[in-house]
């Protein structure tokens, strides 16, 4: 992947992709395609196919995705299937048939299924049933993923397929109706301490146990694993241990300074009992994440202070 070469990174404006922006950046990459959603909606594939045709990208990172956690993915079931299918389909597509080197496609350890041995080997895919409370987000990861394998088989096209775990990190999604239990716990957190409220109340029993990987990790192993991984097999991309959300509580809590006391609420859902990838194939590729789950989190709840003008906390 030479340093001139055109890159798009689908949904760059995302926790995801503006990590890998950061990332390509850094490492000298200077031609970088990027489209907000106000210029090039990746569910039209009118616009989709105009885009390819004027900018031919020789490389397309595509972590555009309609995310969301467990009250999100309940709430919006059409939505998370439908808006993440036509996403993956326009854009794998035309990345096809415009030319492109190479596509990288970002999934999802919710592919998983809910009772699936742990830790989680990528050979368990479709092996039972899915998590209820996130299946249709998983349902189109999964569709994803079949549809990389299946361009590579009758095309030849270099599509790459890679499932993170639960990440975080500057520019995550802060607002409490929609985002993922970490950044939901720092603000949260945050919120508590300054109105000075005794408690703070966290969904479920807290103890489930979550794999968490610092973006910009993530994105320093889509950049490597770009440049070097040609298999149709899935890749894992996570860290290799775990931790309970009741720990991840506590974590945050000494964090942000808060004082009070953690309530659980175990009217609300847990999700899957516990989600820890198995990353032995992806060490075996030369690459382990180096960002500690104390520095990561410290590193995020500093950028969420800093940034509250323009933070996504509704």
């Amino acid at each position: 992947m030479h340093l001139n070469a055109r890159i798009f990174v689908a949904g760059h404006r995302g926790l995801v992709g503006s990590a890998i922006v950061r990332r390509l950046q850094a490492e000298g990459y200077d031609n970088l395609l990027l489209a907000g959603r106000d210029t090039l909606d990746l569910r039209d594939r009118e616009s989709v196919e105009a885009f390819f045709a004027a900018h031919k990208p020789e490389y397309v990172f595509l972590a555009a995705a309609k995310v969301g956690g467990i009250h999100a993915n309940e709430t919006y079931p059409a939505e998370f299937l439908l808006q993440n299918l036509q996403i993956q389909n326009n854009v794998i597509d035309a990345a096809y048939r415009h030319g492109a080197s190479k596509l990288t496609f970002l999934g999802s350890s919710c592919i998983y299924p809910k009772l699936a041995p742990q830790p989680l080997k990528e050979e368990y895919l479709l092996t039972g049933p899915l998590e209820p409370t996130n299946e249709w987000y998983a349902i189109a990861k999964i569709a994803g993923i079949k549809l990389c394998q299946a361009y590579r088989r009758q095309y030849g096209f270099n599509a790459i397929s890679l499932m993170p775990t639960n990440l975080y990190g500057p520019g995550d999604n802060f607002d409490l109706a929609n985002s993922h239990v970490l950044p939901a716990l720092i603000r949260k957190f945050h919120e508590a301490k300054l109105n000075g409220n005794q408690q703070v109340v966290m969904w479920g029993t807290g103890t489930p146990r979550r794999e968490f990987l610092h973006v910009d990790d993530l994105a320093d192993a889509c950049v490597q694993l770009t440049r070097t991984y040609e298999g149709e097999e899935i890749i894992n991309v996570g860290v290799g241990e775990d931790i309970s959300i009741r720990e991840l509580a506590e974590l945050v809590k000494e964090i942000t300074g808060y004082q009070g006391e953690i309530v659980n609420d175990t009217s609300k859902p847990d999700g899957t009992p516990r989600k820890l990838l198995d990353v032995s194939r992806l060490h075996a590729l030369g690459w382990q994440a180096t960002i500690s789950l104390s520095d990561g989190v410290e590193q995020t709840y500093r950028w969420f202070v800093d940034n509250q003008a323009q933070v996504r906390a509704a």
